[in-house]
């Protein structure tokens, strides 16, 4: 059975199939849509085929040049959501619109931070192995994410990371350079609060896992909790109101923001 025979299931080969007829219709081919929307032939057979999630870009793009009406435009809010992985989607839509953002991280750089290579090796790393689409979807869905930083008005952001974080060498010696670089270059934003909490502190407020404190427009208090492919979006406000205490206390028990900058400095020039 063919590529064009094999029909899937779920938004992004429905959106496939759609974008499909719908270049029939106009009686395009593939390799036109491609050169009209400035993406190759073999691109737009993935996302016809649903193997590639496309960007809100292209989805606007193709509705303007197939005369679509809108139709494929309502499908923008559903394809950004496809291109995380299912434990991550609501807490990615939350993420997109809170106004405060607290991360404590203790097993890799969080995904707001992290530099392509470092997020290539990640995805790399998993396990079962992911085939090739699918780790460019989830690269290109991460970095899209630090788009927060360019937010108007932006949202409060913060970090606590633990210092093994920073040592450890993800994706060899260039990558963890860059992605040092990238760290302080992030952390010297104004509106951006950046803290290591270093690895001999004889008291520590969270050893529970890694987790994010989400504060929405409408005041909801939400925490996100890593667990694997179990992570979790939490409501409960006692819950919340633990881990927000928690929080407070790492950032108290971490070094200052000034003292973090010139500990990630010190890491580069080691490298």
């Amino acid at each position: 059975m063919s590529d064009d025979q094999a029909v899937g299931t779920g938004v992004p080969h429905i959106f496939g199939r759609q974008l499909k007829r719908l270049r029939t219709w106009a009686g395009m081919g593939r390799a036109e849509l491609g050169a009209r929307t400035g993406y190759s032939e073999s691109t737009i057979a993935s996302f016809e085929q649903g193997r590639r999630i496309p960007p809100r870009q292209f989805i606007g793009q193709a509705d303007e040049v197939l005369d679509a009406h809108g139709v494929l435009l309502e499908f923008v809010e559903e394809m950004e959501r496809a291109q995380y992985p299912p434990f991550f989607q609501d807490a990615a839509k939350l993420e997109k619109e809170a106004v405060a953002l607290h991360v404590f991280a203790v097993q890799g750089v969080p995904g707001l931070l992290q530099t392509e290579g470092y997020a290539r090796s990640v995805f790399n790393m998993w396990r079962p192995a992911l085939d090739e689409e699918t780790i460019e979807q989830r690269v290109a869905a991460r970095l899209a994410r630090q788009e927060i930083f360019t937010r108007k008005p932006m949202p409060t952001v913060s970090f606590v990371v633990e210092e093994s974080v920073l040592r450890k060498r993800i994706g060899g010696e260039s990558v963890a350079r860059q992605q040092l670089e990238q760290i302080l270059l992030v952390g010297r934003r104004r509106d951006v609060h950046l803290q290591v909490m270093p690895d001999d502190r004889d008291e520590h407020a969270a050893f529970g896992g890694p987790f994010t404190l989400i504060e929405t427009m409408k005041g909801r208090r939400i925490a996100y909790v890593e667990a694997h492919t179990h992570s979790r979006l939490l409501t409960d406000r006692r819950t919340v109101r633990e881990l927000e205490e928690q929080y407070s206390l790492l950032r108290a028990q971490a070094l200052t923001p000034r003292e973090s900058l010139a500990y990630v400095g010190k890491l580069l020039g080691e490298t």
